[in-house]
């Protein structure tokens, strides 16, 4: 194995690693040797397996699917957990990477501020930018949600699908916030130098050899280290909270909520929280990304690309369940990029049929996520990964499989 292939399999290891613990089913400690020894064996053989061009389209793609997985898992706290139907979620996707692209920025300066504008640039590390992000986008989220949750279903939905529209408006219009239609370049990443020539100056002579047949474009193997590392900080995060007495109270507002106020619980509150936790993830993958494009601009942000493709995720992967939010990014993405190159590939058929057909190689791709739509509300409902009802482990599963689980767990007590 050539020194590119080795350094390139060390940046995977981690990955892998992580997904194998969330794959891998078995006791913590069973399943944590058998991930580091699966990713180990995974990460060696991925670069003898694949050219290093399709190497790298892959760790591309897998960056791409973790950060839609941050979305649908904020989605996920918000419509799986509590029931908020939020077709919102450009508009919370596109703060978040504003505002961690305004803080870690520099404000333009010479021939560049003549048409570059933006509100301030503050040059904040890359995690303050990305918390930064999410914390505008849940106090967007806050101010949203009073007047907003006061309406249900199919009127909740327009409301939060117009108030993105109007978010993505003012971006596009307002250009001394962060350049208006014009891209707003020069987002920084996260050690970058790492991949540079001459490297970071803080490096060790020994990391510098290791690193240095390594090329700017194999930056994208650090940042999927970067991606998997805070979407599992928030599938950990959401797995503690749906296990919690609040996340326990927020499933029992969505089921019953007549029920859940009548024994006391404030309703209304429980729902604004709920919504600001998902604003929140929402913001974060927003935040993610515009570090990772290095330019953004409100076209980036369209409800296609940024609502409904992550609701058809969340739907696929399975509502209420936070492996499945992750399993529908990864399966819709794929679905989403494939296609691309299959409508490539039958251009020629396309053509034959009608010469305009394979210009219209988008809408035959939105076609074929419509159809998956379908036959996910048609035939697999409750998604891929069904929604876990009996949140701890301690809980007994005697009369379960007669339905009975939860009634006969309740009348333990009183039969002894």
């Amino acid at each position: 194995m050539q020194q590119i292939d080795l350094a390139r399999a060390v940046f995977l290891f981690l990955p892998l690693f992580l997904l194998g613990l969330l794959a891998l089913p078995g006791r913590a400690v069973l399943r944590t040797v058998a991930a580091l020894a699966l990713a180990a064996v995974v990460a060696w053989l991925l670069p003898q397996v694949f050219e290093r061009g399709a190497l790298t389209y892959l760790a591309s793609f897998s960056t791409m699917a973790g950060i839609y997985a941050i979305l649908s898992l904020g989605l996920n706290s918000q419509w799986g957990l509590a029931g908020h139907v939020n077709f919102g979620v450009a508009g919370f996707y596109a703060v978040g990477a504003f505002t961690s692209a305004l803080f870690t920025t520099t404000m333009p300066e010479g021939a560049l501020a003549a048409y570059s504008q933006q509100a301030f640039g503050l040059q904040w590390p890359f995690l303050g930018g990305v918390i930064m992000g999410g914390i505008i986008a849940a106090i967007v989220g806050f101010l949203i949600s009073i007047p907003v949750l006061r309406l249900r279903t199919d009127f909740l939905a327009i409301a939060t699908l117009g108030i993105a529209e109007v978010i993505r408006f003012i971006f596009q219009n307002e250009r001394w916030l962060a350049n208006g239609p014009q891209p707003m370049r020069g987002i920084p990443r996260p050690f970058d130098c790492l991949f540079k020539d001459p490297a970071c100056s803080w490096l060790p002579q020994g990391a510098v050899d290791f690193l240095a047949p390594l090329s700017p474009r194999d930056y994208v193997f650090f940042y999927l280290i970067v991606v998997s590392l805070i979407l599992a900080v928030v599938f950990i995060a959401l797995e503690r909270i749906s296990r919690s007495p609040w996340g326990r109270m927020l499933r029992a507002v969505r089921d019953e909520e007549a029920s859940a106020a009548m024994n006391g619980k404030n309703v209304t509150w429980r729902r604004i929280e709920s919504f600001v936790v998902g604003s929140f993830i929402m913001g974060v993958g927003g935040a993610v990304y515009a570090h990772y494009v290095v330019s953004i601009d409100y076209s980036h942000f369209n409800p296609l690309f940024a609502t409904f493709i992550v609701w058809v995720m969340l739907m696929l992967g399975g509502s209420g369940s936070n492996k499945g939010a992750i399993l529908g990014a990864f399966v819709v993405w794929g679905v989403w990029s494939g296609a691309a190159f299959m409508i490539d590939a039958a251009s020629p058929a396309l053509q034959l049929i009608s010469p305009d057909l394979p210009s219209r190689g988008a809408y035959l791709r939105w076609m074929l996520v419509a159809i998956m739509l379908g036959l996910i509300v048609l035939y697999r409902p409750q998604g891929v990964i069904k929604e876990r009802k009996k949140v701890s482990d301690f809980m007994s599963d005697k009369g379960d499989a007669s339905g009975e689980g939860d009634d006969a767990t309740a009348e333990q007590p009183a039969r002894q």
